[in-house]
């Protein structure tokens, strides 16, 4: 039985080491799985390979239901086939909605008694079944309201700055050079096998959490600067 851990980040803003570090205090030896992804549907590269390796027993561990994903109707799919699959699932922010807590749920189902009373028990426990999977939908449903929340702020703010004169974005054919980026680029030329190194593609991402355009970006800047 293996335990693992899951950390996502959707922008370049974000910082995974948080995720990382909530995950590994309460659970030391979960071996992490990263990933740089910007969108809501479970279509991320790693996140597909975990949930194909995963088998009855194991554990996934999330910092936040939002990690797992932003979609509700998808999250709550891909949440009930690992349950039936015997896959352990635990939020940290969220365990009202582990798996565990579910299963008891599931379990506490008042039993029958081979009288005329079952009739109005099994409409108990079928409430009572449809008030855990609730549950699971309001926290789905949460996380994908925040984000549509978060984005409709930034446009908001960015018309708002618009209509102040103010300039949003780079200036066409401006490059924008931060403390950040040398510090990646640095990292992608002692690192990338395009560069002498021995990393791969994926695994310099990886190692510096950058956003797969940003990275190959950093990678086209590298080589038209060593070209010159």
């Amino acid at each position: 039985m293996s335990v693992y851990g899951y950390a996502r980040i959707s922008t370049v803003a974000q910082s995974i080491a948080r995720q990382v570090r909530n995950i590994e205090r309460e659970y030391p030896s979960a071996m992490i799985v990263q990933e740089a992804y910007t969108g809501t549907k479970i279509d991320r590269k790693e996140w597909n390979k975990l949930f194909a390796a995963v088998k009855t027993g194991d554990t996934i561990v999330f910092d936040s239901v939002s990690r797992m994903s932003r979609n509700a109707e998808e999250g709550f799919t891909v949440y009930e086939e690992l349950y039936n699959r015997g896959v352990t699932l635990v939020f940290l922010k969220e365990p009202h909605i582990n798996t565990d807590t579910y299963r008891k749920a599931l379990e506490s189902s008042i039993p029958m008694t081979n009288t005329a009373v079952d009739f109005i028990l099994e409409g108990i426990n079928r409430y009572l079944l449809e008030l855990a999977r609730e549950q699971i939908r309001l926290a789905f449903d949460q996380a994908e309201k925040e984000v549509e929340d978060l984005h409709q702020r930034t446009r908001e703010g960015i018309q708002t700055a618009r209509l102040n004169g103010k300039q949003i974005g780079q200036k066409p054919g401006a490059k924008l050079t931060t403390k950040k980026s040398i510090a990646a680029k640095e990292v992608i030329l002692k690192h990338s096998k395009d560069f002498g190194g021995t990393l791969t593609d994926t695994d310099v991402m990886r190692l510096t959490g950058l956003a797969r355009n940003t990275f190959y970006k950093y990678k086209r800047e590298l080589k038209i600067a060593k070209a010159m």
